[in-house]
């Protein structure tokens, strides 16, 4: 075959075509499973199993009052087993699949994805997401699917029926959880992922998610008896500060993980991690010191979860300089939603569901766009500051609507048929002897 300088020109022409286009990005992706990503994303995925349990079981379960101990431990475990099965049987597909959907096209798969992988039909031992094996892939997202719904119960803890939290988890995950990992994290075709709303580990998928929840459940079922006149202070701190540790630890796995690689955004996302979480600590201990003339370890603690909820979205995409600010805010903000906001409104939001998840989480959502701009040392491709702070607000504004209306819909409908509240009697005994028969302390 004979080339002369047209078909040069025109074969380079076809190259550079084909080097752009999005099929072509798509098989230029390495076709083999990496196992230095994979190593990794094991362990990611263990560290973040390990957040809800033991993390988060033994953070809420410190703060507690001792005769709910077990209850807290019970609803985290139960949580973690109920998702689980249900994650296999739907809640991947729900999620994940990709059926029907095309990248700008707005139909009902940009809401939710399709039954073609129910009870992860297709899943081989060598089926592959990106360069890991997307068996990891589905565990490593079932641990988020996981933690989300445990966190709303710090909420409404010492107060809800364990059959009424089993339902509002099971019925949470699908209508509520599964839609908007779906409509963020999907791909071409999702409806907030194609709006352009940043959102590097879950900012919005899982604390705004969960904390407008939490605020929710918190309302629908009532203060706890006797609040706020009866003092309800921590049984146990010590719990508390290992399962923050836990946390922390944990979360190098939620965001450094969401890379789904072992490369330079998965390091700048542990450092951002890191530098945030710590700078939140200072920010609420700061506030804290300033307003009641002390620092407490409860405070600290929280502070640093806030950072840790705060960096989430803005993880993959923020520089160390930008971490530090939005943690700093972060720490500030919540100590005075958790407190002062807390008290003024009177709702008994148990352990600052709302006041640390949902405030850190629209904070971190909302700068998200701006620290991911190389103008303030982030390393996103955001061109307009304003531009793209306006996308996170409305990717903000939907997820607070939607979680918001579902949520309550959800705690009204098992009010209406099996109730939500243990009855007076059952309160005041506590819910490891009411519902459990069980003491988390014998001390005989």
């Amino acid at each position: 075959m004979r080339f002369d300088g047209k078909s040069a020109k025109s074969m380079l022409a076809l190259g550079a075509l084909l080097a752009t286009s999005p099929a072509w990005a798509q098989a230029a992706t390495p076709a083999h499973i990496d196992s230095g990503d994979t190593a990794w994303m094991l362990t990611a995925t263990a560290l973040v199993l390990m957040m809800t349990i033991p993390g988060l079981a033994l953070f809420y379960g410190g703060m507690v009052r001792a005769k709910n101990l077990l209850s807290i431990l019970m609803q985290c475990f139960a949580i973690t087993a109920l998702v689980t099965v249900l994650w296999m049987l739907y809640g991947y597909s729900l999620a994940f699949s990709t059926e029907g959907m095309h990248a700008g096209v707005t139909n009902l798969h940009s809401f939710i994805g399709g039954l073609d992988r129910v009870l992860l039909c297709g899943l081989k031992p060598d089926s592959r997401y990106q360069t890991v094996p997307e068996s990891v892939y589905v565990m490593f997202q079932l641990t988020f699917a996981i933690i989300t719904p445990a966190l709303i119960i710090g909420a409404f803890a010492e107060r809800m029926k364990f059959s009424a939290l089993l339902w509002f988890s099971g019925l949470w995950l699908t209508i509520v959880y599964l839609p908007v990992a779906h409509m963020v994290w999907s791909g071409p075709g999702s409806l907030l992922g194609d709006l352009g709303v940043l959102d590097f580990a879950g900012g919005t998928v899982v604390h705004i998610n969960a904390g407008i929840a939490g605020l929710i459940a918190c309302l629908v079922i009532g203060k706890r008896r006797g609040y706020p006149n009866v003092p309800m202070p921590p049984h146990n701190l010590g719990y508390t500060v290992m399962g923050a540790s836990l946390l922390w630890l944990g979360w190098f796995g939620f965001n450094a993980g969401s890379a789904v690689a072992a490369n330079g955004s998965a390091g700048m996302a542990m450092l951002a991690t890191q530098v945030a979480t710590a700078a939140a600590a200072l920010g609420w201990l700061a506030a804290e010191w300033i307003t009641h003339k002390r620092a407490s370890v409860l405070g600290i603690v929280s502070g640093a979860v806030a950072g840790l909820v705060a960096v989430t979205p803005a993880a993959g995409t923020a520089g160390p300089g930008g971490a530090l600010v939005l943690g700093l805010i972060a720490g500030v903000i919540c100590f005075f939603s958790a407190t002062r906001l807390k008290h003024k409104l009177g709702y008994d939001d148990s352990l600052d569901v709302f006041g640390v998840h949902a405030v850190a989480g629209i904070v971190g959502a909302l700068l998200t766009g701006p620290l991911a701009s190389p103008k303030l040392g982030g390393f996103g491709t955001v061109e307009s500051l304003w531009g793209q702070l306006w996308i996170q607000a409305k990717g903000v504004g939907f997820t607070v609507a939607w979680s918001a209306v579902l949520s309550l819909v959800i705690l009204k409908l098992i009010d209406w048929t099996l109730g939500l509240r243990v009855d007076d009697e059952q309160e005041l005994i506590g819910l490891d002897l009411a519902l459990h028969e069980e003491k988390a302390y014998n001390l005989s």
